[in-house]
């Protein structure tokens, strides 16, 4: 991420220049738009396949494993997923950047600065497992893939939260205290959605009851746009951030 195209005393064409929320903000809307066409496909097209349960108990809701593992939905969603990848790692270390420069001279948020690249970049990786190893492939790597992906995302979280808690606290500015106010929100949400997420799959395996596992897919859905939104408050965070592709060459002939 580059704010001026002027680099070591040269000018250098630049390729492509975006504000930093356009970057995230589309950053964000591709695993929603891949969910949603997902889900949508499935429950209309597919909908015995992507519904229907090994105990047979009826089911009236997708779940994403399930959604996405089908033929064309694991397509999309492969497709939207590696187009939004790249981005998150830009993001994950433009974050990295901004912590270590503002707790540069405090030893503990200095350090959870580096945990918080770690458990971003893993919570990627996790994204990208339970994306390309599709549970109706290997359902056991595909689980694991889940499983580092909800962890991670998580810590993550909670240490976002506490170093902007002390980023907001030093701050005079209004959209540093709105950022940080959301992303607890958010990040409360998150953990709700996941404990309701895990009670309802826990119901369904014990007592194979009808609705639990439609609540679970519900839940689930919901786990992953409490995610995405909390993502999303980097919107505030680099509002004035630019994202620019520069040129490397300088004129050579040919």
């Amino acid at each position: 991420m580059l704010q001026d195209s002027n680099i070591l005393g040269h000018e250098r064409p630049v390729v492509i220049r975006l504000s930093f929320p356009t970057c995230v903000l589309g950053t964000v809307c591709l695993p929603l738009l891949g969910l949603t066409t997902c889900v949508f496909i499935s429950s209309v097209f597919h909908f015995e396949d992507s519904t229907g349960t090994h105990c047979q108990v009826p089911n009236y809701l997708p779940s994403i494993s399930a959604s996405i593992s089908l033929n064309p939905e694991c397509h999309i969603w492969r497709f939207c997923i590696g187009l939004h990848s790249a981005p998150r790692f830009i993001v994950a270390f433009t974050y990295f950047k901004f912590y270590k420069t503002r707790f540069s001279s405090r030893f503990p948020e200095s350090s959870l600065s580096c945990l918080n690249l770690a458990f971003s970049i893993s919570e990627i990786f996790g994204l990208l497992l339970l994306t390309y190893v599709s549970s109706s492939e290997t359902y056991l790597v595909h689980k694991e893939g889940f499983a580092l992906f909800i962890v991670s995302s998580l810590i993550h979280m909670l240490i976002t939260c506490r170093l902007w808690n002390i980023i907001k606290k030093y701050s005079l500015s209004p959209e540093d205290a709105k950022s940080y106010h959301w992303k607890i929100r958010l990040l409360l949400l998150y953990i709700s959605f996941c404990a309701f997420a895990a009670y309802f799959f826990w119901k369904h395996n014990m007592y194979k009851s009808t609705p639990c596992y439609t609540f679970f897919a519900l839940f689930e859905y919901l786990v992953v746009f409490s995610n995405m939104a909390f993502h999303l408050t980097a919107l505030w965070d680099f509002k004035s951030k630019e994202v620019m592709v520069i040129s490397s060459s300088e004129g050579k002939d040919f």
